[in-house]
């Protein structure tokens, strides 16, 4: 797939020669595009029924804008000031001889880990990049200069195939090789659903695209696959390139359009605009509505808790130790308003011939989809369930959070475990032990939910 595209060229032009921040001698905090996301993320938050002046949230308007604005601050990057400082020298091999270094000889790096913001949908999407270029006129390019570039278009509102195509175009434009080539592994978080039984889908969608300039325009060609056969060398599966055939990728655009609250339909397009997009763009006009719908689901309302006749009494006789394990809930950061999601563990004693399960999923569920902390969900579930299995309870949640991943520090691969215990558990090592190594022994965090790739 040629990337070259000269609209999506010419605005990157005009962004890198045009683009002044009229709010540069402001502080963050008072400048009119943090304000206006603040004052539009008030409303989302008074339209999920939260008191916004309760501790916790409070400043969560202020966190959201600046998660936003440094997620999506590519608009105001340069890539020429990355590239141009960057071009080294480097001889090449006389014609006729062979092809390397600064002239014909291919270089590829591999495995460069971004974050972008579905324009779909408005949550973060991870991003494995793969380049390899042809250089020619004896230069090359600095290494960690490929990530930059990336990055310069992952921190922008995205689609994979825009995305590929736009770090393979800029390359191309400011390097001047023979020819650029792209291959990106892209993942997408599913959508819950407030459903119960259908909560255990929480992986992620998959995507892998690809872009090419230059001597990589041809797919088919010897050099492409070439190229290929170092990403097979890390494991990429590279059969799963989706080619030219255009695939609705993110989890939203699939979901039943619901009826919108108009205000709360602005303030998301404020924020759009806000971040410097034009929210009439063909991939952004039914934007607000996928993230509101999104948005709702957290809302805070009061899902049935069924408790299924528990009256609190241990069982007579014998008891011992009862896991429900690797149940899965979504939930969403209060602080950043950005999904966390994963799987709960419970540990708890009674006789033989009970089981809670239908219980236990209950109560995750009640207590994930709202505005949370995982600190706070782990301790609740444990506070309602002690005395529904007679007060010995040991819950452990492990999650993914994409607010350490997608803004900040950034690390990716990173996952969240937390702890209550009440009872028995509180004081008695052996017990705990043995409930960990329960988990332990059913892999319990499992790698299509931990992991995107």
């Amino acid at each position: 797939m040629g990337a070259l595209d000269e609209g999506r060229l010419n605005l990157e032009l005009e962004l890198e020669t045009g683009i002044k921040n009229a709010c540069i001698d402001l502080a963050f905090e008072h400048q009119p595009e943090t304000l206006a996301i603040q004052d539009a993320v008030k409303l989302l938050l008074q339209g999920l029924h939260e008191d916004v002046n309760r501790e916790g949230i409070k400043k969560t308007p202020f966190r959201v804008a600046k998660a936003l604005r440094e997620g999506t601050r590519g608009y105001k990057l340069k890539v020429k000031e990355y590239v141009q400082s960057a071009l080294f020298p480097e001889a090449g091999l006389e014609d006729g001889i062979g092809q390397a270094g600064g002239v014909g000889g291919l270089v590829v790096v591999r495995d460069l880990d971004h974050y972008s913001y579905c324009e779909s949908c408005l949550l973060p999407f991870h991003v494995r990049c793969h380049v390899g270029y042809v250089p020619s006129e004896q230069r090359v390019l600095g290494l960690s200069k490929f990530s930059r570039v990336a990055d310069v278009f992952a921190k922008r509102l995205q689609e994979p195939q825009g995305l590929a195509d736009d770090i393979c175009s800029a390359l191309h434009h400011w390097v001047k090789p023979s020819g650029v080539a792209v291959v990106l592994q892209c993942s997408h978080i599913h959508f819950p659903c407030l459903d119960v039984k259908s909560l255990s889908d929480n992986g992620f969608v998959k995507l892998m695209v690809s872009s090419g300039s230059g001597v990589f325009e041809d797919e088919g060609s010897s050099l492409w696959g070439e190229f290929l056969s170092f990403l097979k060398l890390k494991g990429v599966k590279t059969e799963a390139l989706c080619g030219s055939v255009k695939k609705e990728w993110c989890p939203s655009v699939k979901t039943s359009s619901e009826e919108e609250d108009p205000e709360m339909v602005s303030a998301v397009v404020s924020i759009l605009k806000s971040l410097g997009e034009d929210p009439s763009r063909e991939g952004l006009i039914a934007t607000p509505s996928r993230f509101l719908k999104w948005m709702m689901n957290f809302q805070n309302v009061n899902l049935e808790m069924k408790l299924n006749g528990v009256n609190g009494v241990k069982a007579n006789g014998e008891v011992k130790l009862h896991c429900e394990l690797n149940l899965p809930f979504w939930s969403m950061c209060e602080h950043h308003l950005l999904p966390f999601y994963g799987v709960v563990h419970i540990g708890y004693y009674c006789g033989e011939g009970y089981s809670h399960k239908s219980l236990m999923k209950s109560i995750v569920h009640f207590y994930g989809f709202k505005l949370q902390v995982q600190e706070r969900m782990t301790r609740q579930i444990a506070e309602t369930l002690s005395p529904l299995v007679g007060g010995d309870v040991i819950v452990v949640a492990e999650a993914g959070h994409t607010c350490m991943i997608s803004r900040g520090i950034e690390k990716f691969g990173s996952s969240t475990a937390t702890i209550a215990v009440l009872g028995q558990f509180s004081n008695d090592g052996s017990a705990r032990a043995e409930f960990l190594d329960k988990i332990h022994a059913t892999a319990a965090l499992k790698a299509d939910a931990s992991s995107p790739f």
